[in-house]
């Protein structure tokens, strides 16, 4: 989920952008505990990019405040719940104390199985196909040239979970902005004009009603999806 939005949802209410960040952080809240609902088993959330650092320094201040203050108060309860929690993206940039709170939330959840959450920071789709280039190419000088898919993908920083089934984005922008491009590759894509703050869990099911409906091909035609289907169920011996 590209969570997208905050600013001009406060901007409507005649509110600083900042009081549209702290809105946006219950809306988290909610996305969070309507995955566990549905079922969902991984939620990536892309909290800030390479790219925000263009923002204001004061909004930039904030939000990495806001990122300290959400760790603080809500990994135990992440915990509890059986959460795991990951951070992604390039973390040198940030703040010692964050950087200590993330790795010490990953450590505390690390063995919880009922979801994984994970944030990206300071995360850019670039920037991750290129980290795991130059760690495929520092490991494997001999192979240059002859590297594959199956070479690369367990470098990537989400190696850890399964490509994403879908994505949403709120705020109603089109566009993915060097987010997961490679995990991205065959995900169904839902937008919504629906600002973030405002995603609830009743847009949360829309969208998820919105893929059930998709017809998922993976270069296949309709007909090769059925002609599986039917070669997928039992046959009785009668």
């Amino acid at each position: 989920m590209i969570m997208d939005g905050n600013g001009r949802w406060a901007k409507r209410r005649f509110l600083p952008r900042v009081a549209g960040h702290k809105r946006g952080v219950d809306a988290v809240r909610d996305v969070v505990r309507a995955s566990v609902d549905f079922g969902v088993e991984y939620l990536t959330l892309f909290a800030f990019s390479s790219e925000n650092w263009r923002r204001p320094p004061d909004e930039v201040s904030f939000l990495m405040q806001l990122f300290v203050r959400a760790l603080e108060q809500e990994v135990t309860k992440l915990h509890e719940n059986e959460i795991r929690l990951r951070v992604i993206g390039d973390l040198s940039p940030l703040d010692a104390g964050l950087v200590r709170l993330i790795e010490e939330g990953e450590r505390l959840t690390q063995s919880n199985t009922r979801l994984t959450l994970t944030v990206a920071a300071n995360y850019g789709g670039r920037w991750d196909i290129l980290q795991a280039m130059n760690r495929l190419a520092r490991a494997h000088p001999e192979r240059a040239g002859r590297y594959t898919e199956e070479d690369l993908a367990p470098l990537l920083a989400m190696s850890y979970a399964p490509e994403p089934d879908l994505f949403v984005r709120t705020g109603g922008e089109q566009r993915i902005s060097n987010f997961l491009l490679w995990q991205l590759a065959y995900t169904e894509l839902y937008f919504t004009d629906t600002l973030w703050p405002d995603f609830d869990t009743k847009a949360y099911l829309a969208a998820i009603q919105s893929f059930r409906q998709r017809e998922r091909r993976y270069g296949r035609t309709s007909e090769q999806l059925v002609a599986d289907d039917v070669a997928a169920v039992p046959v009785g011996r009668g």
